[in-house]
Order: C-alpha cells, then sequence, then structure tokens
C-alpha cells in the first residue's frame, strides 16, 4: 500500500477541555483552523501533549476522529496517536483512526514495563499485521526506558509499517546516523522543540511540535527557510527569536505549558486534567513576555 506523504511541521495538538473537563470538540476546531490556517502542516494528535494518558478509550478515540476531520478540512495532515499499554488496545485504537481516515498513526511503546526489542518488534508486527496504516514511532526513552540502537530503529522499518520516528530522544548523533544511514529504512523526525533548528538542517523532512500550536506562522516560516529553501542564515536568525520559547517549554509540564500557549494566541483550549495543573500566572507572563519578544502577538492573558 502506498501511504500519504508525512512532511513539514507537524503540530503537537492539545486536547481542549470545557470548564466541566469533558472534551471540547469545537475547540478541537478552533485548534485545526488556526494551526492549519497559518501554515503549519497538519497535526499530531492524542500523544503526550493532548493529555492521552488521562482519556478514556472512547474519548481517545473521539479526539482522533475530530482531529483527524478538522484537519483535512483545512488542507492538512492528520497523524492519530494510538499508543496504549497493551497491544490490544493499541489495534484497537489504530483500527478506529484507520477508519475514520488518519494518514498515519502515532504509537509510543508501552510505558510501563520497559519492553525488550524483541517484544517491542512484536508489538508493533501485531498492529502492522492487523491494520494497514502508516506507523509514526514515538522515541521516548526517558519515559518508556526503550532506547533503540540505529540498526534497530533500521530492522523495525523493514519489518513493520513504521515508516517514521519522532524522535523525543535527544540524541542528535544517532538522529545523524539514522537520517545519513537508514534513510531508505524508516524516516527521522525532529519531536524535541529545541532541537527543531538542528534537527531540520541535519536534513529531518518533518518535526513534530508542540510550539507550533500556538506559534504556527513561525514555525511555518522556519520550515520554509531550513527544509524547502535551505537558507540557514535566515534560519538561525529565526532560531534566535524560537530558542527562547522553546527552552521555556521544558520548564513547566509541557502539555500544561503548550495550552498556555494557546490560550495567550486567543485559541483557548481549556485547563488540564488531574494530576496535571495548568501553569501558574507569573509563568503565563513569562511565556507572553518571550511571545512578544519574538514578533508573535499575544491575544489571551
Amino acid at each position: 500500500m502506498t501511504y500519504p506523504e508525512l512532511k513539514g511541521i507537524l503540530a503537537a495538538v492539545v486536547t481542549p477541555f470545557d470548564a466541566d473537563g469533558k472534551v471540547d470538540f469545537a475547540g478541537i476546531e478552533r485548534q485545526a483552523e488556526f494551526i492549519i490556517g497559518n501554515g503549519v502542516h497538519g497535526v499530531v494528535s492524542a500523544g503526550s501533549t493532548g493529555e492521552f494518558a488521562t482519556l478514556s478509550v472512547d474519548e481517545q478515540k473521539a479526539v482522533n476522529k475530530a482531529y483527524i476531520e478538522a484537519a483535512h478540512a483545512h488542507g492538512g495532515l492528520a497523524v492519530a496517536g494510538t499508543g496504549a499499554l497493551s497491544t490490544a488496545e493499541a489495534i484497537e485504537l489504530t483500527a478506529a483512526a484507520k477508519e475514520d481516515g488518519a494518514d498515519a498513526v502515532m504509537i509510543v511503546p508501552p510505558f510501563y514495563d520497559a519492553l525488550s526489542f524483541d517484544e517491542l518488534l512484536a508489538h508493533y508486527k501485531a498492529i502492522s499485521e492487523a491494520v494497514d496504516i502508516q506507523i509514526m514511532y514515538y522515541n521516548m526513552p526517558g519515559v518508556t526506558g526503550v532506547d533503540l540502537t540505529p540498526d534497530q530503529f533500521a530492522r523495525l522499518g523493514r519489518e513493520t509499517n513504521v515508516t517514521c520516528f519522532k524522535d523525543t530522544g535527544g540524541d542528535n548523533t544517532k538522529m545523524a546516523t539514522i537520517l545519513f544511514e537508514h534513510d531508505d529504512d524508516i524516516k527521522a523526525f525532529n519531536g524535541w522543540d529545541t532541537y527543531t533548528f538542528q534537527g531540520l538542517a541535519l536534513g529531518a523532512e518533518a518535526g513534530v511540535w508542540g510550539g507550533a500550536s500556538f506559534m504556527p506562522a513561525l514555525a511555518a516560516e522556519l520550515y520554509q527557510a531550513v527544509a524547502v529553501e535551505k537558507d540557514l542564515v535566515r534560519g538561525r536568525e529565526l532560531w534566535e527569536r524560537i530558542n527562547p520559547i522553546c527552552v521555556w517549554l521544558e520548564e513547566p509540564n509541557y502539555a500544561a505549558a503548550i495550552k498556555a500557549g494557546v490560550s495567550l494566541a486567543g485559541v483557548d483550549a481549556g485547563s488540564t486534567r488531574p494530576p496535571i495543573q495548568p501553569v501558574g500566572q507569573e509563568q503565563r507572563d513569562e511565556l507572553a513576555a518571550l511571545l512578544r519578544e519574538a514578533g508573535v502577538e499575544v491575544k489571551g492573558q
């Protein structure tokens, strides 16, 4: 099967909640319209930024479906997060995402008991055999305890439907090795905000970026400069403005920080779900100041 090509900036999106803590589906439409309407190429829903661990299975399916429909309506790509603690549940979520029209799914390895490579390979093979859809492997060793070698990444790409991986491992040397030596087996996408410039400069064809949810025009401009026009001078100028924001995002809880960002951008998505707490006003003010310094319009307080 030929899969849709994943390229560009893919925003790691929040899950909007209303005042009662329920999923705000109208808020999903607002997020997609704002993000894709300002130049970002697509969305990745129900990942870490989307607080997927706090969603029920039915909620995760519904959030993915809503983002798929909204992203496609605005001309963007839709990658659905279908990670789960069991293979059976991951298959269930993945099948639903395919039925709803996702361009791909993103699957994090089960993250309670760290898997051996053989166990991990069996997990992704089972999903691939059950559902014919391309998979973005979510590489997050700090959470999953699974840290693959370049050769293991390549084997995962050869033997399953994994076509690419979102790298939230932060090892630029490993990423470069995969980009230069294993690109025929698996595509390496940057997934760590502070490494976005480096990842694109190395040749990554895409970046999964939470910050793109609240500064989409600036994120799209960086991609155009570095990945498309190969203008590293312009890219460095843009990154000098963006980098302080990305550094700040590492201080609070990440999902809460992105929700503060979208609120300041004028597309509020409500609060986080407990036990995650929203960022305080002092931190919101810090982020607002950084956005203004970067030339991003601040509409919320």
